[in-house]
């Protein structure tokens, strides 16, 4: 069974939890016991990690500090889809309170499975990070993430039943509703995607509603990469406050790490919960506190599915904590290194498309990124979307321009950029699609 709980755990209610008031010592004292348990719950009960640990020649008895966690053997996607449906269950099926999953849109889905444990666990940290946000017991909690296998929905849900919020459990999609819903209802927190935010920010245009004089307080947005200058753009539009939220199915859903909205400088990890590293991506090599890499997480305290080390693919550093001194930081993530698109030598990340876009005056924050092969080089080509009271009917041909030497300036690539009618780029209900890819496969 996993470690019992003690004072770090419990008390969400009525402020922080002891947890988030700890010392760095002593958190650092609860993750090493804790990483023993997990380590050895993994081997005992998962024949994938005893094939894993066995093959590079360690073993849980081999942990005895923090830094022995880098001896242990990665986890990555592969391995989960290669042991598709059940094989990294650390417990019975028998004993599983909940099945989740993601969209599984390319090859096998993967499945995560979660205890009534696992699940008190993580409507913990879910009502700690909503908590963190601004959020207090008795708000009403608008959740548009979307429910089903995608853990958003339901993670939110659980975690706002917890902090003692009034859920509206309204999930994705029907953007008339969602507005309708916000306006008669006054929720002052919403939880989801900060791309559907401004799907939503053009339903209360539609619906010709000023946002500014909405009931919401507070945005708590997370699912996708986004950055600093839509943040802005989101608490400029509905005068409220946006925080990100960090997670991934794999190691428990949203609630890993969370922005306090005090300080909103980058995400305080749960470190009583998930063990964060940052590795070099390509040599696997852990990197010095404050050097930018990929993320890397353990579980410490999950019964069903058990996790080791499992490389995230998310872009980011380290930092000391602040609004919870115990607990460390990771800047917002904004690229993923399988996002990362590689033209004519350049490196090249959405996000910073995205940043390009917004510090105009026109763009709506809609876009989308096509890639094409023309002979034997790759070209990159903009469709970004207009705001209404900037459209000009034509596209817009001077301000594309200025846009085109912009990411030339800003970024070392050249681009074509087409600025569409408001309304004509494809919204997302869930995580936006950015990148349209295509290039012939080789």
């Amino acid at each position: 069974m996993v470690p019992a709980p003690n004072s770090f755990d419990r008390e969400i209610k009525g402020g922080l939890d002891a947890a988030e008031r700890a010392s760095r010592d002593e958190i650092m004292s609860l993750q090493r016991d804790r990483l023993a348990w997990s380590l050895r719950h993994a081997y005992e009960n998962v024949p994938f990690y005893k094939a894993q640990f066995d093959a590079a020649g360690v073993h849980p008895d081999d942990f005895r500090q923090l830094s022995d966690l880098s001896k242990f053997p990665f986890t990555v996607k592969k391995d989960l889809r290669d042991n598709y449906p059940f094989g990294l269950f650390a417990v019975p099926r028998e004993k599983l309170a909940r099945i989740h999953g993601s969209s599984g849109t390319t090859g096998k889905p993967i499945v995560v499975g979660y205890t009534q444990g696992d699940i008190d666990m993580w409507a913990d940290v879910m009502a700690r990070s909503i908590r963190a946000a601004g959020a207090r017991p008795g708000m009403m909690v608008h959740v548009a993430y979307g429910y089903g296998l995608f853990t958003g929905g339901l993670g939110a849900h659980y975690g706002a039943e917890r902090l003692g919020c009034t859920v509206i459990p309204m999930s994705g999609g029907m953007t008339e509703r969602q507005v309708q819903l916000i306006h008669d209802f006054r929720p002052e927190v919403i939880m989801v995607t900060p791309s559907y935010m401004l799907a939503i920010l053009d339903g209360f245009a539609k619906a010709g509603l000023d946002p500014r004089e909405s009931s919401l307080k507070y945005g708590i947005f997370g699912a996708e990469p986004w950055t600093n200058a839509m943040r802005e753009e989101i608490e400029r539009s509905f005068a409220m406050d946006a925080t990100d939220i960090y997670g991934l199915s794999e190691v428990i859903g949203p609630g890993v790490a969370q922005e306090c909205v005090e300080t909103k400088d980058g995400l305080h990890i749960w470190e009583d919960h998930f063990y964060p590293e940052v590795i070099d991506p390509e040599t696997g090599a852990v990197l010095p506190e404050g050097s930018k890499g990929e993320l890397v997480f353990t579980s410490l305290t999950k019964e069903a599915f058990p996790i080791i080390r499992y490389r995230t693919r998310d872009l980011t550093r380290l930092l000391p904590g602040t609004a919870r001194p115990g607990m460390r930081r990771m800047e917002k993530v904004t690229g993923r290194s399988d996002d990362m698109m590689i033209l004519r030598g350049v490196n090249v990340f959405p996000t910073q498309i995205e940043e390009a876009l917004l510090a105009t005056e026109w763009c709506a924050g809609h876009f989308q990124i096509e890639l094409t092969r023309e002979g034997r080089m790759d070209e990159m080509t903009v469709l970004a979307e207009a705001r209404e009271e900037h459209w000009d009917g034509e596209g817009l041909a001077e301000h594309a321009e200025r846009l085109i030497g912009r990411i030339k300036d800003t970024i070392g690539v050249s681009t074509r950029v087409r600025i569409h009618a408001p309304g004509t780029i494809e919204r997302s209900m869930g995580k936006a699609k950015r990148v349209i890819d295509k290039r012939p496969r080789d």
